[in-house]
């Protein structure tokens, strides 16, 4: 299991928060967060309550000035622990447009590039059936990030990526 620990100034001081799963809202425990320690495990931490907004992912190690590295204009303010122990396929249908429709395309692996590979210009909306994966706005898997798992995601302004369309996925595997 993963474990997070908040701290509400840089350099791992003030008050902090120890996080071992999903917190939808960290704002009864912090009043902001400006750094943070990964012990174990792997999280996304988002920029609103109720894991909305701009997202980072995050892996073992120190981050003593978060807000900075992350280019978060205000702080965390909630997070999700992710799954590292699954073991069978993973599978993904991109759509061109929201509510799962226009072109579509099924992954079973990581794609660097929907441009180049599918010759799809946005994604706008996923199915995942199986598996964990980060989607990056850029190809080659950069710039701002979304983590999905199974489940639809039928518009991404609906979790608070309004501009947001996505040209390369990735699969989360024992990372």
């Amino acid at each position: 299991m993963g474990r997070i620990t908040f701290y509400e100034e840089r350099h791992f001081q003030g008050r902090f928060y120890e996080c071992v799963g999903d917190c939808s809202d960290m704002s009864s425990y912090l009043s902001r967060c400006q750094s943070c320690r990964v012990e174990n495990g792997c999280f996304m931490v988002y920029e609103r309550p109720n894991f909305m907004g701009t997202q980072y992912f995050m892996r073992r190690g120190e981050y003593a000035d978060s807000m900075s590295m992350m280019g978060m204009r205000d702080c965390i303010r909630s997070c999700r622990a992710i799954p590292m122990q699954h073991r069978g396929q993973f599978r993904m249908k991109i759509f061109e447009r929201e509510n799962l429709s226009g072109q579509s395309h099924d992954l079973q692996e990581d794609c660097d590039d929907i441009m180049d590979r599918f010759r799809m210009n946005d994604c706008m909306s996923c199915q995942v059936t199986d598996g964990h994966w980060l989607m990056f706005e850029h190809p080659q898997f950069s710039g701002k990030m979304m983590y999905v798992r199974p489940g639809d995601y039928r518009s991404f302004r609906e979790i608070g990526l309004n501009s947001m369309r996505f040209m390369s996925m990735r699969r989360i595997m024992d990372i």
